[in-house]
């Protein structure tokens, strides 16, 4: 690897920023393809970027065909993130299998007696209040949005950051008949019926889930079907 497209890897990386290392397998000759920056010493065609940015998009390392060359695309991606609202009985289960799968979890909730290193160990808590914290975490295209409070002082500021960002994957916790009265409060704070189609309310797939543990499990797999593009049934 050169060095120059070392530096700019680990400086990407530093970042967290989204990468594939794209070598042709016949010249060794390498190049980074990141978001505006379509590996240029490589001079993929339109054809062959759109390949490399959907491997991007899919985490997906391997042999691809670039106009007529065998190349190899190593990602270097940044993990997923999950921000939970709410310290909750689920968070506790949620928080540590996200992490197992491999996702940065960040739990959000004011309520200290709640977000505590010894209910949530080894996990980022973060004690803002929902809307200042959405702010500092900054959704982006690899982050999911779970909120479980129940309460809409925590869970409306959240869900309205979460819908004005571009996160893959928005859900919120309560029966339908709690849904249906936050889509009305989200309508009133002006969001459009395409906007709040986004959510997944209630969150999690239609499993049964009784147990804290179960629903966690539930909302895992809906978040990973919205992550990898599969079609999901809400619960």
């Amino acid at each position: 690897m050169r060095r120059e497209v070392l530096d700019r890897l680990l400086e990407l990386k530093a970042k967290k920023q989204q990468a594939a290392l794209v070598t042709d397998l016949a010249t060794g000759a390498q190049d980074l393809f990141t978001e505006g920056h379509p590996a240029p010493a490589l001079s993929l065609s339109s054809a062959a970027q759109d390949a490399v940015a959907q491997a991007v998009r899919e985490d997906r390392n391997g042999e691809l065909e670039l106009d007529g060359k065998k190349c190899f695309v190593q990602i270097h991606n940044p993990a997923p993130r999950l921000i939970i609202v709410g310290a909750v009985h689920i968070s506790q289960a949620l928080a540590p299998m996200a992490a197992i799968a491999g996702y940065a979890v960040t739990v959000v909730d004011p309520r200290r007696a709640f977000a505590t290193e010894d209910r949530f160990p080894g996990v980022t808590l973060s004690g803002d209040w929902p809307d200042e914290a959405m702010e500092k975490l900054a959704a982006d295209v690899r982050t999911a949005v779970v909120t479980l409070t129940h309460d809409p002082k925590l869970d409306d500021p959240a869900l309205s950051a979460a819908l004005r960002s571009p996160a893959f994957y928005i859900g919120a916790l309560g029966s339908k008949k709690t849904h249906g009265a936050r889509i009305n409060r989200l309508t009133r704070a002006g969001f459009s019926e395409t906007d709040l189609a986004r959510i997944h309310g209630p969150a999690g797939l239609d499993i049964g889930a009784k147990s804290p543990a179960e629903i966690a499990v539930s909302v895992l797999a809906q978040l990973t079907a919205a992550r990898r593009n599969r079609p999901s049934q809400r619960a």
